[in-house]
C-alpha cells in the first residue's frame, strides 16, 4: 500500500476526515458527567435548604420556574453564541455561568437571588447540552453515533444519581453544597479545555418551526410538550414535596438518587418493543404507566420510604421513556432535510412546557399544597395517552420496517440539536 493509500485509509468515508479518537470523544462525555454530579447535588440542596430555613415551599417552586425560563432562553440563544465563539469556548463560557450560579446560591438563602441564579443555571445547562450534543453529532461517524449518544445519556444520568446521593453527606445549613457544585463544574472544564477534538464549522442559530414540526409528527411534538411538563414536575417538585412532608435530608437524597434507575431499567425494553411495532402503542403504554404510578404516588404519599422509592422509580422511568420514544417517533416521519428544524422545534416544545408547567404547579401548590405536582403529572400523562389513542384511531401507522432505531435518552438531558450551518459552511463541510 502506498503512502497516499495509507493516508486515504485513515480517512472516515462518512465524515470526510480522519476518524475521531475515542479519547477525544470521551472528553466531552466526561465533562458533562462531572457537571451532572454538581447539578444533581444542587437539585437536592436547594429545596432541603429552604425547608430547613423555614421558607414557604412556594419559593422553591418559583426557583424551578426560573430555572425553566432560563432553559427556554438557552435553546434560543445558544446558536448565536456558538456561531460567535465556537463550540469549545461556548462550552467553557456556559460552564463558568453554572459556577457563578452556584456561587450565588452559596451566598445564603436569599430566594430572589436564588431565582435569578437558577435561571442563569437553566440557560447554561440547556446551552451546554446543545453544544455538547451537536459537537458529538458532527465528529462521530454514523456507524457508532447511536452507541456514543446512548453512552452520553447514561453517563449524565449516572452523574445525576451520584450528585443526588452526595447531598446526604453535606452540611445542609452551610454553603458546602454549592462549593462542591463549583468544584465539579470547574473540573468539567478541564477535559474540554485540554481536548484535541476538532470543532465543527460555525453554525447559524438552530431554526425553530413548531408548525412544520407538528405537520411532520403531531405525536412527537405532543410527546415533547407532555414530557417537558412531566420531567420538570417530577424531578423539580419531588424534593420540594418530600421536604415539606418531613422526610429527612438523607431520605430525600435516597429518593432522588433512586429515581434515575427507572430511566436505565425501562427505556431499553420499551425501545426494543417500539422498534418492532407502531411506537404509538408503546407511547400509550408508557404514558398509562406514568399515570398509574402517579396515582400510586398519591395513594402512598407520606408513607414508607422504600415503597415510595419503588413508585418513583417506575414513575420517573415511564415519564422519561416518553421523551426518547417521542423523539424516535418524530424522526421516523421526518426527511433528511427536516431534521435540523425538527430537532430544534422539539427542543423548544420541551423547554416551553418545562417553563409553563412549573409555573402552574407553583400557583396550585400555594393553594392546595405541595402535592399539587402529583395531580398535574397525572393529568398530563392521561391527556397525552388519550391524544395518542386518538391519533392511532384516526391515522395510519408507519410500518415497523420503515422505522429508525431507538436510542435511550433522558428528559434531564435535552435533545440532540444539529445546529444549522450557514449555506457556504454547509458546502465546505460536505467537501472536506
Amino acid at each position: 500500500m502506498t503512502t497516499l493509500d495509507k493516508s486515504r485509509a485513515r480517512i472516515d468515508p462518512e465524515q470526510g476526515h480522519e476518524p475521531t479518537p475515542l479519547i477525544a470523544i470521551t472528553s466531552v462525555i466526561l465533562s458533562m458527567a462531572l457537571i451532572a454530579v454538581g447539578n444533581g447535588l444542587m437539585f437536592a440542596y436547594i429545596p432541603v435548604r429552604l425547608g430547613v430555613e423555614g421558607f414557604d415551599p412556594t419559593w422553591a417552586g418559583l426557583i424551578v420556574t426560573g430555572l425553566s425560563a432560563g432553559g427556554l432562553a438557552g435553546c434560543i440563544l445558544t446558536g448565536p453564541l456558538v456561531r460567535r465563539v465556537g463550540h469549545a469556548r461556548a462550552f467553557m463560557v456556559l460552564s463558568a455561568l453554572i459556577a457563578l450560579s452556584n456561587a450565588a446560591v452559596g451566598a445564603g438563602p436569599h430566594p430572589l437571588l436564588w431565582i435569578a441564579a437558577r435561571a442563569l443555571y437553566g440557560f447554561a445547562i440547556c446551552g451546554l447540552f446543545i453544544v455538547a450534543q451537536s459537537w458529538l453529532n458532527d465528529v462521530v461517524a454514523n456507524a457508532i453515533r447511536g452507541r456514543v449518544m446512548a453512552f452520553f445519556y447514561v453517563a449524565y444520568v449516572a452523574g445525576l444519581g451520584v450528585g443526588y446521593a452526595a447531598s446526604a453527606l453535606i452540611d445542609i445549613r452551610t454553603a458546602e453544597g454549592p462549593l462542591v457544585g463549583i468544584v465539579f463544574t470547574a473540573l468539567s472544564i478541564l477535559p474540554v479545555g485540554l481536548t484535541r477534538l476538532r470543532q465543527p464549522p460555525a453554525p447559524q442559530a438552530a431554526s425553530v418551526a413548531l408548525r412544520r414540526a407538528w405537520r411532520i409528527s403531531p405525536v412527537g411534538v405532543a410527546g415533547m410538550l407532555a414530557v417537558g411538563g412531566l420531567s420538570m414536575a417530577i424531578a423539580g417538585f419531588a424534593p420540594i414535596h418530600a421536604t415539606a412532608k418531613g422526610y429527612s435530608q438523607a431520605d430525600v437524597a435516597l429518593l432522588l438518587s433512586s429515581m434515575p434507575l427507572g430511566t436505565l431499567i425501562l427505556q431499553i425494553p420499551l425501545g426494543w418493543i417500539s422498534d418492532r411495532t407502531d411506537r404509538r402503542y408503546v407511547l400509550m403504554g408508557a404514558s398509562a404507566l406514568a399515570m398509574a404510578a402517579g396515582i400510586f404516588a398519591l395513594g402512598f404519599d407520606g408513607g414508607a420510604l422504600a415503597t415510595l422509592m419503588v413508585i418513583y422509580i417506575i414513575w420517573d422511568g415511564a415519564s422519561e421513556s416518553i421523551y426518547s420514544l417521542s423523539s424516535a417517533h418524530a424522526a421516523d416521519r421526518a426527511g433528511k432535510d427536516d431534521m435540523v428544524a425538527l430537532s430544534s422545534s422539539l427542543l423548544f416544545a420541551w423547554s416551553l412546557a418545562g417553563f409553563v408547567v412549573p409555573g402552574i404547579v407553583t400557583a396550585l401548590s400555594a393553594v392546595y399544597g405541595t402535592q399539587a405536582f402529583i395531580y398535574v403529572a397525572i393529568v398530563i400523562a392521561a391527556a397525552f395517552c388519550v391524544f395518542v389513542l386518538w391519533r392511532v384511531i384516526t391515522t395510519q401507522a408507519v410500518p415497523a420496517a420503515e422505522t429508525g432505531t431507538f436510542a435511550p435518552m433522558t428528559a434531564q438531558a435535552p435533545l440532540p440539536v444539529e445546529l444549522a450551518f450557514a449555506p457556504d459552511d454547509q458546502a465546505k463541510h460536505r467537501d472536506n
